[in-house]
């Protein structure tokens, strides 16, 4: 399993709210989808997270790829400082 954490730098009064709950609703068609959230920064409202979980990396680089995601995010561009920064973690397992 893995979290993609998809940084955003937002330009000042920028509202990426809608475009992140399009994203939300797409990823979740695609297959390995598990979950997703939106998360703001609560010092600084100008810096915003996508952050997703999915089954597989296979499945997060199909959707990454994907004809909706890039149009959405073309969309976004004029809210955006400058391009988003994708970081992947493989999440690990913890045992007591």
């Amino acid at each position: 399993m893995i979290k993609v954490i998809v940084g955003h730098k937002l330009k000042p009064s920028a509202n990426v709210q809608p475009i992140f709950l399009k994203l939300r609703s797409h990823a979740m068609t695609y297959p390995g989808f598990i979950s997703a959230e939106n998360l703001v920064g609560e010092k600084d409202a100008s810096l915003a997270v996508f952050v997703s979980t999915w089954n597989a990396v296979q499945n997060w680089r199909a959707w990454e790829i994907s004809k909706i995601r890039t149009e959405l995010y073309r969309e976004a561009e004029e809210l955006l400082v400058e391009e988003p920064k994708v970081t992947i973690y493989m999440i690990m397992p913890t045992q007591w």
